[in-house]
């Protein structure tokens, strides 16, 4: 099972996306779409919330709650 700490700075935007695919809808949702962009397996979540104009923290607690969300229907299944 994969732990919701590991959704660390260090990884890219497809790093994240390919290991926590629930995350998709929180990038969708804030309107970065991540998925099939060139630029993807080189941003960090850091630097799409700077090219983007976005709170960084505000993208990082949706991320960790899809993961969470879903790390939980998965255990109770």
């Amino acid at each position: 099972m994969r732990s919701k700490y590991a959704l660390n700075n260090e990884l890219n935007v497809k790093e994240i996306l390919d290991n926590w695919p629930e995350t998709l809808s929180v990038f969708l949702k804030h309107g970065l779409l991540c998925v099939g962009c060139s630029v993807a397996p080189f941003h960090t979540i850091t630097e799409a919330c700077i090219e983007h104009k976005l709170d960084e923290a505000v993208i990082r607690s949706a991320l960790f709650n899809a993961v969470r969300s879903a790390s939980s229907s998965s255990t109770t299944e």
